[in-house]
């Protein structure tokens, strides 16, 4: 008794201790939007986070309506998908540039999972039957079930890592994995809308090897191509491609970019309702898009145990992907983001809106990309999104019955651009570290032969596996060793300006293991004696890759160093103990050198005699 008496008068006294500063302190980190809202300069930030908000509706829409699509239930439920998660994320993300809603991805994941719990019948999008909720079929809510249950479990996923502290292991995620996993998935994502391209009727396939059969499909059927489709969504791509081009050439002239995607969809809806191209041609067309918001509804409770392993392809797979674009625009825009927060978020962008018929969520790169060219300032710019995709729901969303499937396919495959560019990463690779390039090869072959969650899991491993072999003499990865000196000069006769000189030696491989900690440690160093606010403001420019070539033939190659009337700090890393770097290493380099160039600090390298010869990768 005298034990738990004592018990619980520890955690009475624990609980007493706790002071009102603590609970909003953990409210303010937990709840982002409590930090952000309160300095909102609605003066400043108000008219381009509401022109960011109007463009970035527009996409959301003919996105929501596309990735529905892809993920086999009726395109009505990605326009809940455009609306419900992006409130969520507003108010518990902490990426101010990120765009999340409906995602290729995910959609492409739970299709495998609505396809084989409720397989098609011959039922299509245009069918209007009043039988079930929102005035569609049995068949839809049942399809629309099994994905919203794939969201429920992926987002109960992400929370139980969020509560686990497993953000703090995505270090393991390097660039060439991430970057390989996401080109192999929206090569999926491509493959399965080429029978909406060609206008053919065949069954979904999936599976190991999936990718392959699809094709070989196709040929084999290859006279049933339906001529009208094929044309449509030729001439769609070639329009969206080329309005997106000349946007990008002329986005820096003007601020408001032409909404192709909106006006390619109106168009094409406009022609197919007047030439009647359902009947007269055979389109398949989106049909009948039930109006309002649907009272909520418990997921299929019943399935949750048959869709457990698209639920961790959803949760892993759409927060790599999201957590690679908040880093991002942090690094850009110069704020942080916590890892461990983004599981909270996107978990709960997930579990909640799975209540109200919505399809997986994830960030986009593509909407990402358009809040940064239109000059978003915060996340007012996506909620500014939803009111919009709100007045579609309730008014507008009736007009797209005549809409092509075929066109929806172009504007996916069109969207999907950014991520097959990063065929182009391959040169950069291989000129830092081969063992990059072929990780990002046999990564990107995997997820091709089997699915992303696959290929995502075999980067880690490779990654790890390879790193463990390639330094076994190492005796530490934490840096422990770090050592430091510091001293003073003068740079010339007869002047009066002094130079500070830290010298920092490493003596460990710096690899994505450690790459974190090192420029952690680093910042420490430097900002240890506030040195950044004694220096010169008269410095030398260069470009990001001036760090890179510095890596030649043992030496370093920086510019003379200009006398001021204040004292300069330079900072040489001395790299004799260097023995090898990968990609993320490199990465990590031009962080440290962009972060103490913004402090007015010179870089040098000093003993690079151990470390291979990198070629400019820009």
């Amino acid at each position: 008794m005298a034990g738990a008496e004592r018990r619980r008068s520890t955690v009475w006294g624990k609980i007493r201790a706790v002071r009102c500063e603590d609970v909003k302190e953990w409210c303010v980190r937990r709840l982002p939007i409590l930090e952000w809202v309160p300095i909102y300069d609605w003066k400043e930030n108000l008219v381009p986070d509401a022109v960011s908000g109007m463009m970035l509706a527009i996409q959301q829409v003919t996105q929501g309506l596309a990735f529905a699509a892809l993920s086999s239930v009726h395109p009505v439920f990605g326009l809940y998908g455009s609306f419900f998660p992006v409130i969520i994320y507003a108010i518990f993300g902490m990426g101010h540039h990120v765009a999340t809603g409906t995602f290729a991805l995910t959609s492409l994941i739970s299709a495998n999972a609505v396809e084989r719990l409720v397989p098609s019948t011959g039922t299509n999008f245009t069918a209007n039957n009043n039988s079930g909720v929102l005035g569609l079929s049995e068949f839809e809510m049942q399809r629309i079930g099994v994905a919203a249950a794939v969201s429920f479990l992926g987002g109960i996923i992400q929370v139980a890592m969020f509560t686990l502290h497993l953000g703090h292991a995505t270090f393991l995620l390097t660039e060439p994995v991430i970057s390989a996993m996401t080109t192999g998935a929206a090569t999926h994502v491509v493959t399965s809308q080429v029978k909406y391209l060609l206008g053919m009727k065949m069954p979904y396939i999936s599976g190991p090897l999936g990718f392959f059969h699809i094709y070989a499909y196709i040929f084999e059927n290859i006279r049933s191509v339906q001529l009208e489709a094929l044309l449509l969504s030729l001439l769609s791509i070639v329009v969206l491609v080329l309005v997106k081009e000349l946007n990008e050439k002329f986005q820096r002239n003007i601020k408001i970019v032409l909404p192709i995607d909106l006006v390619l969809i109106i168009a094409t809806s406009t022609a197919c309702c007047y030439a009647d191209m359902e009947y007269v041609y055979g389109l398949e067309v989106v049909g009948h898009i039930p109006q309002g918001l649907p009272p909520p509804k418990l997921p299929a409770m019943n399935v949750l145990s048959e869709v457990v392993t698209e639920a961790f392809g959803v949760a892993l797979v759409g927060y790599v992907a999201s957590l690679a674009l908040a880093q991002s625009s942090a690094k850009r825009f110069k704020y942080t983001v916590d890892d461990n927060q983004e599981f909270l978020a996107h978990g709960l962008s997930n579990v909640i809106p799975s209540f109200f018929f919505c399809i997986p969520s994830a960030a986009a790169m593509g909407r990402t990309a358009l809040l940064y060219s239109t000059g978003a300032r915060t996340q007012v710019a996506c909620l500014i999104s939803c009111a919009l995709v709100l007045v579609v729901i309730y008014t507008i969303g009736a007009m797209l019955y005549w809409l092509p499937m075929c066109v929806l396919a172009s504007i996916i495959v069109v969207g999907l651009k950014g991520m097959l560019m990063q065929f182009r990463d391959l040169k950069k690779y291989w000129n830092v570290d081969k063992i990059d390039w072929s990780i990002w090869v046999t990564t990107y072959m995997f997820t091709i032969c089997f699915a992303a969650n696959v290929g995502l899991l075999y980067g880690v491993v490779c990654t790890i596996v390879i790193v463990i072999f390639r330094f076994p003499r190492a005796k530490t990865l934490n840096l422990k060793n770090m050592k430091e000196v510091e001293y003073k000069y003068k740079t010339e006769e007869n002047c009066e300006s002094l130079k500070q000189v830290k010298i920092v030696t490493v003596s460990n491989p710096l690899v994505f293991l450690n790459a974190r900690k090192f420029h952690a440690d680093l910042m420490k160093i430097i900002q240890k004696d506030g040195t950044s606010s004694q220096a010169c403001e008269d410095v030398n420019k260069c470009e990001q890759n001036t760090l890179l070539c510095s890596f030649s033939n043992g030496s370093c190659h920086g510019e003379s160093l200009q006398p001021c009337q204040s004292e300069q700090c330079v900072l040489i890393l001395d790299c004799s103990g260097l023995n090898f770097f990968d990609y993320t290493g490199v990465s990590m380099l031009l962080q440290i050198y962009m972060d103490c160039k913004n402090r007015h600090i010179e870089v040098l390298l000093a003993c690079c005699k151990e470390i291979q010869q990198v070629q400019r990768t820009e």
